[in-house]
């Protein structure tokens, strides 16, 4: 398990910079395009990358590869090459990156919750 961080997480566990665990959570899925990586990954399954970037129109290339890798580096995503021709590569959530999912479920019910409730306010207070 422990091969499966980054080397910078790695270091600020080994030195004990972290002061609290949930800074270590938050080191591996900070990131303005992780959660919602995560999010399609876990409940939609595999994309390719192509498919990703569709996702996320203002994302750019280097960005999302940058994320992607950061979540493999973690343990979290997994990508696979296909032996095609083309090649074909996906990428899924590995076993330990689906136990983040409910969390970031919870996240999305949260925010979804929370732009509701602000519509309804916004609502009542133009009424």
């Amino acid at each position: 398990m422990s091969d499966t961080l980054r080397e910078e997480i790695k270091e600020k566990i080994i030195n004990g910079d972290f002061n609290c665990e949930k800074e270590l959570t938050l080191s591996i899925i900070s990131g303005k395009w992780k959660i919602v990586i995560l999010w399609h990954l876990g409940v939609e399954g595999p994309h390719r990358f192509s498919d990703l970037q569709r996702l996320f129109p203002k994302i750019s290339h280097k960005i999302l590869a940058n994320q992607l890798h950061e979540l493999m580096e973690d343990g979290i995503v997994h990508r696979e090459v296909y032996p095609e021709v083309p090649p074909k590569v996906e990428y899924s959530m590995t076993e330990l990156g689906m136990t983040l999912l409910p969390i970031v479920e919870m996240m999305y019910e949260w925010g979804k919750k929370r732009i509701e409730d602000f519509k309804k306010e916004m609502n009542l207070s133009q009424g």
